[in-house]
């Protein structure tokens, strides 16, 4: 019996075959952490909010976001919990986060959440990404290069605002409070709106590595909001589906440059 034309059986062959060719393109995942405003003046408002968000950032395609574990404040060393003033707010479909916060003393205020692990099958693993952006607040420019004691996050090298196109970014990631060597660092444009368009995938994600003490940097092209995520495998793993899977933990913080003008 013949179940197949000549030029059927070719076309499936060539689908096959060009399927093998065909590079698997995994986007890059961030946690996304932006604040209304990244410099707090003394005559602004001294309330702000905060946008919780799981995504693609220069693509900006969204994920669903649970609320996170914990949702926080740090500044002059003590943590301030902000959990309860989260509200969910839906973006194309997906769970987002929206929270504000009082700010009541000079000084820089670093905010951050920790969310729940996300399945990931195109990875076939779990993704947990420490997130934090750092606020200036009332002139008072300390603080912003303290851990917060997270298991992985990014220390500022360079002061995380107040920064111009062009400026160097230098960080250094912790794992387990420690240097973390040859962590690869992704890095994205918040490209609200979609109004920047990559000629090829490579220029989505821009990637470097630390050096042997977890130090990296990185010159932001264009004004608006980077993200940097460290990512490395969790020394722990968790069960999907009865097995045992990889944890990807990422180290992400935001800052937001300027053009002069």
């Amino acid at each position: 019996m013949k179940f197949f034309s000549k030029e059927t059986a070719v076309s499936l062959f060539l689908i096959v075959t060009l399927g093998w060719l065909i590079p698997n393109i995994s986007l890059a995942h961030f946690g996304v952490l932006l604040p209304s405003d990244d410099i707090v003046e003394a005559n602004e408002s001294s309330q702000i909010t905060l946008l919780c968000q799981f995504m693609h950032p220069f693509e900006q395609g969204f994920m669903e976001l649970q609320k996170p574990e914990s949702f926080a404040m740090f500044t002059r060393g003590k943590n301030k919990d902000l959990l309860n003033s989260l509200k969910t707010r839906s973006v194309s479909g997906c769970t987002t986060w929206i929270g504000t916060a009082d700010l009541e003393r000079p000084g820089d205020h670093i905010f951050y959440f920790v969310p729940q692990p996300y399945w990931e099958p195109a990875e076939d693993c779990y993704i947990k990404h420490f997130t934090k952006v750092v606020v200036n607040v009332f002139g008072l420019e300390e603080g912003w290069d303290q851990p917060v004691g997270l298991k992985t996050e990014i220390i500022p090298l360079t002061r995380p605002y107040g920064l111009w196109t062009g400026n160097v970014f230098v960080g250094q990631v912790l794992l387990n409070g420690k240097p973390a060597p040859n962590s690869e660092v992704e890095i994205e444009f918040y490209n609200k709106d979609k109004k920047i368009e990559a000629p090829s995938g490579p220029y989505v994600t821009q990637v470097v590595h630390t050096d042997p003490m977890g130090i990296f940097s990185y010159s932001m092209p264009k004004e608006g909001w980077w993200g940097f995520a460290a990512l490395n495998e969790a020394d722990w793993k968790m069960k999907h589906e009865g097995r045992e899977v990889a944890v990807e933990l990422g180290a992400v913080l935001w800052v937001y440059v300027a053009d002069m003008k």
